[in-house]
C-alpha cells in the first residue's frame, strides 16, 4: 500500500501533543538521529563520512544501524568519539505474524553475543536469498551476475538495493524505487523469502546482548490507525522499549499520534532520517526531507533501559 495512503488514514486523529514546560526549565530540543545505514549494509556513504553529515548537521548523538551486521561501527565509532556522541546498533528484519518487522537495537558491538551469533545464520540466507534472486532475474532475460551485485555492495551485507542499483545499470528500471516495484519488492517476479527470527527471540536475544529495542517505521506492519495501535500494544506486551515515531515519511500528525500511544504504552518515541545516501535520494542525516527532528532526550530514556534490564 502506498505510503500516502497509509498515512491518511489517520488523518483525522486527533493531535496529541505534549504538556509545555515551565519557562524557566524550557530547553529546546537538540536533534539525533538513531536510524542511518552505510556502505557496510544498503547505504552509498562511508560509516565515517555518515557521522560527518551528523557533526555538518548539529545533531548530539548518531547511531549506525547497518542490516544484519556489525562492521562498520569501528569506523563510525572512531571517527565519532570526541566529536559527536555514538551508539553503535544494528536492523533487523524479524517475522511479526507472517510479516517482516524491522527492528532496531542499541548498544549493540561487534563482538560474540547471543543476538550476534543468530545473526551469523541470517546472513547466510540473506545471501542464499540474493543467490535465488539473481537466478530468477537471469530467467526473466535480465543479465545480471553475482559479480556485479558484490562490486556495487563493496563490503559488509548485502541486500536488495544493491541488486536494484545493478538493474538500473542494465537499463531493466529507472531508479532503485522502480527496481523494487517491477522485480524486488514482495509479490514482485523476482522476490524471494528469507530466514528471519521471530519479533519475540529477538527482542530476548537483543536484552541478553545488552541491547535495547525499538520498532523501525511501524507502516511496514500497519495498514490503519487501528493496526498501528495493535502493533504498538503487541510490541510493549513483548517488552519492546521503543517504537520510531519520529520517522521521515510520516507527516507531523502520524508523528504526533504515534508518539502520543507510545507514551500511553511506557515506549520511549524514537526516531531517525532511515539515511541511505543515493539508495534513497532527498534524505539527510538529522533533518530527513528538511522537518525532522528527534529530540536528544530520547537517548537518555533508552540508556534508562539499557541499564534497568
Amino acid at each position: 500500500m502506498p505510503l500516502e495512503e497509509n498515512h491518511s488514514r489517520t488523518a483525522g486523529l486527533a493531535r496529541c501533543g505534549r504538556p509545555a514546560q515551565a519557562a524557566d526549565h524550557y530547553r529546546p530540543p537538540m536533534p539525533v538521529d538513531l536510524h542511518t545505514h552505510s556502505t557496510y549494509s544498503d547505504g552509498t556513504e562511508s560509516p565515517a563520512a555518515v557521522v560527518g553529515h551528523a557533526i555538518q548537521a548539529g545533531l548530539t548523538t548518531v547511531a549506525l544501524t547497518d542490516h544484519d551486521g556489525f562492521e562498520g561501527l569501528a569506523e563510525a565509532a572512531s571517527s565519532a568519539r570526541g566529536r559527536i556522541g555514538f551508539i553503535p546498533g544494528v536492523e533487523l528484519s524479524v517475522d511479526w505474524g507472517g510479516k517482516a518487522m524491522h527492528l532496531l537495537v542499541y548498544w549493540v558491538e561487534n563482538v560474540p553475543g547471543p543476538l550476534q551469533d543468530a545473526l551469523a545464520e541470517i546472513r547466510q540466507s540473506r545471501w542464499d536469498r540474493n543467490v535465488e534472486i539473481v537466478e530468477a532475474l537471469r530467467a526473466m532475460g535480465i543479465a545480471i551476475t553475482l559479480d556485479e551485485v558484490l562490486v556495487e555492495a563493496g563490503h559488509g551485507v548485502i541486500g536488495r538495493p544493491h541488486i536494484a542499483a545493478v538493474l538500473c545499470r542494465h537499463g531493466a528500471a529507472e531508479t532503485i524505487a522502480d527496481a523494487f516495484d517491477r522485480y524486488l519488492a514482495a509479490g514482485r517476479p523476482a522476490y524471494r523469502p528469507r530466514k528471519r527470527l521471530s519479533a519475540a527471540d529477538s527482542v530476548a536475544l537483543a536484552r541478553a546482548s545488552g541491547g535495547v529495542t525499538s520498532v523501525a517505521h511501524p507502516h511496514s506492519v500497519a495498514d490503519s490507525a487501528s493496526e498501528y495501535r495493535e502493533v504498538l500494544e503487541g510490541a510493549a506486551a513483548l517488552g519492546f522499549d521503543g517504537i520510531e515515531c519520529h520517522y521521515v515519511e510520516y507527516p507531523p500528525g502520524l508523528r504526533e499520534r504515534l508518539t502520543a500511544w507510545a507514551e500511553d504504552l511506557g515506549m520511549v518515541p524514537t526516531g531517525g532520517s532511515d539515511y541511505h545516501g543515493a539508495y534513497k535520494p532527498g534524505i539527510a542525516v538529522g533533518v530527513g526531507r528538511g522537518d525532522l527532528v528527534v529530540p536528544d532526550e530520547v537517548v537518555d530514556r533508552l540508556a534508562e533501559r539499557r541499564h534497568s534490564a
